[in-house]
């Protein structure tokens, strides 16, 4: 499974590079404001990565999905809070969003301290 995990995120990178690669500035700016609105606030970083959770669970994105759990584990978010908050998405998007959040949330193991293990997201290409 981690093998998975890494594969994805070095397929996100190479194609972060492709994309920026281009030398588009509509694009570049697109990607400085996406890193902005990340930066600490009035919300936190750590919120802040738990709502783009929720929007993409709500959209359906996968790989998105994948990248904000990894960013959730990273930022301390426990699973039953990740969980917590994928209930809210279910509510905004509805009954067909209940595949997407239980494919996700399935693999997502408890460590000691009880946050998401990144080791054991799964993604589909």
């Amino acid at each position: 499974m981690a093998d998975r995990l890494e594969d994805f995120q070095k397929f996100r990178t190479d194609l972060n590079e492709e994309i920026l690669g281009c030398g588009h500035l509509g694009i570049k700016r697109f990607f400085a404001l996406d890193h902005q609105g990340y930066e600490p606030g009035p919300l936190g970083t750590k919120n802040k990565e738990l709502l783009g959770l929720v929007a993409s669970a709500v959209l359906r994105c996968d790989d998105c999905i994948t990248y904000y759990l990894v960013r959730c584990g990273e930022e301390g978010w426990k699973r039953e809070e990740v969980i917590d908050a994928l209930k809210v998405a279910l509510i905004v998007g509805g009954s067909i969003t209940i595949l997407t959040c239980g494919v996700r949330l399935h693999p997502c193991a408890k460590s000691a301290a009880g946050s998401l293990e990144r080791s054991h997201l799964r993604y589909r290409r």
